[in-house]
């Protein structure tokens, strides 16, 4: 989005939105067709579509309930934590060792779960598991 001028960005956003309501395939054709769209006017945001293309739905393969995938499609997962960790270890100005950094995180960490919350679509994680251990499957019958 950031190399779109602003009044593209609402309906680049709508198409985006509408790739990933669609199986991954199809998706990934239509963020293609808008990269294509792009390409003549802007190519930095049509290469930038184009980079993870195959990876932006990794999530869709693997045919989880949306509010699960909903959740696993969001960084905020990773990002809530990150700032839990920054936020009880800011006012550290000084650290005297590699040791104290690990028992500083690890206590920030411990602190921070405190105020997890369940993963929205928690009832569903057998479903990812199941995707996952398929996968695992599907690719030691490659290897062998």
């Amino acid at each position: 989005m950031g190399y779109l001028p602003e009044e593209l960005k609402e309906q680049v956003k709508a198409v985006l939105r509408a790739a990933f309501r669609l199986p991954a395939k199809e998706g990934m054709v239509r963020i293609e067709k808008q990269a294509e769209w792009l390409e003549r006017e802007y190519p930095s945001a049509a290469a930038s579509l184009r980079e993870g293309l195959a990876e932006m739905f990794t999530v869709n393969r693997l045919g989880l309930s949306p509010t699960l995938s909903r959740c696993l499609v969001s960084t905020n997962v990773i990002e809530s934590p990150h700032s839990g960790v920054r936020l009880r270890t800011r006012k550290v100005c000084r650290w005297r060792d590699g040791k104290m950094v690990l028992r500083w995180a690890a206590a920030a960490l411990l602190m921070t779960e405190e105020n997890f919350r369940r993963i929205r679509g928690y009832r569903d994680l057998w479903m990812l598991k199941a995707a996952l251990d398929e996968n695992q499957t599907s690719l030691k019958k490659q290897v062998a």
